[in-house]
């Protein structure tokens, strides 16, 4: 046969299958910029400059891999539906004399037709998106921009593979589905018919354990390290249990509801619940796979914006003052020349200092018994770890120089207490075998940014004066060895002047620190706020961008499943639909039985995506902690927010499907 006619029937082909192919090729477009756009930016010139560029590239460079992982998944999941719903087409062509090698050409023409199509589309959008892109993500990082239109050779050839080999992959997966079957399996294609299935139980059953496990871990978790452990077995927990009860468990409920008398003899409900329990088996997993994907966006969506939307909140816990020094030994003359230091240098740059704090502590983990009772044995310390805190000790003389609040405290053991996270009511507490009397529970604490930037959930606590201080040192000492912290001198600074006069001032104070450190052997560091600020947006801006970043491509992934979705049953039902219209069926029962059939499924993802989001609370708000967000109340905004938009999009995307579906089942 003549390749000309190969060519011919392939464009024809995907002319006339358009209601199917566009989506598809339309997907493979937009993949493809995305990935070529994330590549882009991970390799740009521009990207390398920014200040905390490595972990900026680092996240970029994960994305990439993460678009991979998803191409490959959801590229296969939507060429299936095609070949499926071509099946009958090629089933026709075989029994009119084509061979399944006739058939293989005319594939492989239309697979190149959609692969230079995907790929045209995706380079010219992707390369015109890309300094988009950069534009945007340096804003969200509030860089610099570097100007001038670039092109990356490299992001071009790594698209070109990794694409290339996909649809080599699932050219070759067409062909083994086409091989496999005979003409008749063909000819049935998409219209094959199934028994009616069983509502199985125990898989139900299973699937609600899974859910629950996946729960139980979610909500019990209390400690922030830990919680990175368990999230991820959590997650597979949540997936696996997803998968499960949209498999068996629809399949329950659509026997319930046909049970249900006064519900399942009504016309719309009949013929919607009788259609679907036939073909709930394929369209479970179509279900479970809008569910994981809705569930992944709100998740991604709504921690990310709250990372950057909260940045200026973390940087000023993490360092409450514009520079903040850190001297890792008590020793007074040296605490003093540190202070001196910071005036010769403030004197000669002729910088104003507008306030000043200095202070001593002491900090050290302990176990919490839970009967008042905080432990040092070293033994236990990690082995519970739910129950680890970081205490913090500071003077009263110190406590209210610091905070204006004058502590009065009598005894040796009468304490001010202050916590960060985890409340302590009680009215005392036991360590190193002395009972502390809580004489008053304080909502202000002197902070130095190391019970904010802390992973566990730390207790302040104002001792009467530094004799006591030097008893709990010791205690500790002893109990802790060569781990044993040390009394520690703290000394922060503000100043009068812009960002660029703090990095300054910032950067001759360690210049002069660090000669006398080397000198005099002393262990110190220095954080300023601006000159971490770009670190950290560098961080959180990068995991913003690609939360969103992501978080589009899942949706465009999520409509497109649910498109599919709709078309795959507008035909299976298109015949049924057609006899009950010539038995007498208006088109308004029509229209009332569509309504009735997607409804009854169609929001159960998002329902169950929006439970899955909030038992994954708990968790997700201790691994933002480890990120130092401690604003809950603007996580729980976001989350709210983004579920309504993401809901908002459901709605319109059922609609336009619904319609989708009516016009191929009406006569």
């Amino acid at each position: 046969m003549n390749s000309s006619i190969y060519r011919k029937l392939a464009f024809d082909n995907i002319r006339k299958n358009s209601r199917i192919y566009i989506p598809y090729i339309i997907t493979c477009i937009l993949t493809i910029a995305m990935y070529y756009i994330m590549k882009s930016l991970s390799l740009n010139e521009g990207i390398k400059e920014i200040i905390g560029a490595e972990t900026v590239e680092f996240t970029l460079e994960l994305g990439t891999h993460v678009i991979e992982i998803f191409a490959f998944v959801f590229l296969f999941y939507a060429n299936s539906f095609l070949t499926k719903n071509r099946k009958k087409e090629f089933g026709l062509l075989n029994v009119l004399g084509m061979e399944k090698r006739h058939i293989a050409k005319l594939i492989a023409y239309e697979s190149i037709y959609t692969g230079f199509i995907s790929f045209t589309g995706g380079f010219v959008s992707g390369i015109l998106l890309d300094k988009l892109m950069y534009l945007l993500i340096t804003k969200i990082l509030k860089a610099d921009i570097k100007l001038g239109f670039y092109i990356s050779g490299e992001s071009v050839i790594y698209t070109l593979a990794v694409f290339g080999i996909l649809f080599l992959l699932i050219f070759l997966n067409s062909l083994r589905m086409i091989h496999l079957s005979n003409p008749i399996e063909l000819l049935k294609g998409g219209n094959v018919g199934e028994k009616e299935p069983k509502a199985k139980w125990l898989t139900a059953i299973l699937g609600f354990f899974c859910l629950g496990a996946g729960y139980y871990i979610a909500v019990t978790v209390k400690n922030p390290v830990e919680a990175i452990t368990f999230f991820f077995v959590a997650v597979v927990l949540v997936i696996v249990g997803t998968y499960l009860v949209f498999t068996a468990g629809s399949i329950a409920l659509l026997k319930i509801l046909k049970k249900n008398k006064g519900y399942y003899y009504k016309t719309n409900h009949f013929i919607s619940v009788s259609g679907m329990i036939y073909r709930m088996k394929q369209n479970a997993v179509g279900l479970a796979n809008i569910c994981v994907l809705s569930t992944m966006v709100l998740v991604m969506i709504s921690s990310t914006s709250s990372l950057i939307i909260g940045t200026n909140d973390i940087l000023e816990k993490r360092y409450p003052y514009q520079i903040n020094i850190y001297k890792y030994d008590n020793d007074e003359s040296s605490n003093q020349d540190f202070i001196d230091m910071a005036h010769r240098t403030a004197d000669s740059e002729n910088i104003q200092i507008q306030s000043e704090t200095s202070y001593t502590s002491l900090s050290f983990m302990a176990v919490y018994d839970g009967k008042n009772t905080f432990e040092t044995d070293t033994s236990n310390r990690m082995s519970d770890i739910d129950n680890v805190y970081y205490l913090f000790f500071i003077t009263a003389q110190e406590y209210s120089e610091c905070t204006g609040d004058k502590a009065e405290l009598e005894n040796d053991t009468d304490v001010y207490f202050w916590y960060n996270r985890d409340a302590y009511k009680q009215d005392y507490f036991n360590l190193f075998g002395e009972k502390y009397n809580i004489v008053k529970h304080t909502d202000k604490f002197a902070g130095n940014g190391n019970l904010a930037s802390n992973a566990l959930s730390g207790f302040g606590i104002v001792v009467k004066d530094m004799s006591v201080m030097q008893k709990l040192y010791e205690h500790q000492k002893e109990a802790y060895g060569d781990n044993a912290s040390n009394i520690e001198f703290f000394y922060g600074i503000d100043i009068m002047g812009d960002e660029n006069t703090q990095i300054d001032f910032s950067c001759k104070i360690e210049s002069e620190i660090e000669s006398y450190a080397n000198e005099n052997e002393v262990y110190y560091n220095i954080g300023c706020r601006e000159k971490n600020r770009n670190d950290i947006y560098g961080l959180y801006g990068s995991l913003f961008f690609l939360g969103m970043f992501l978080g589009v491509m899942f949706i465009i992934a999520t409509i497109l499943i649910i498109y599919y979705k709709q078309i795959s049953e507008g035909y299976d039902d298109k015949n049924r639909f057609e006899i009950m219209q010539k038995v007498g069926m208006t088109e308004r029962e029509v229209k009332s039985s569509i309504h009735s059939q997607v409804l009854t499924v169609f929001f159960m993802p998002l329902i169950l995506a929006g439970i899955h989001v909030i038992f994954a609370f708990p968790i997700i708000k201790k691994i933002l902690l480890m990120l130092m967000l401690t604003n809950t109340k603007l996580y729980i905004i976001c989350t709210i927010i983004s579920f309504l938009v993401f809901a908002l999009i459901y709605v319109i995307i059922y609609l336009l499907t619904a319609k989708i579906y009516y016009k191929i089942v009406k006569r």
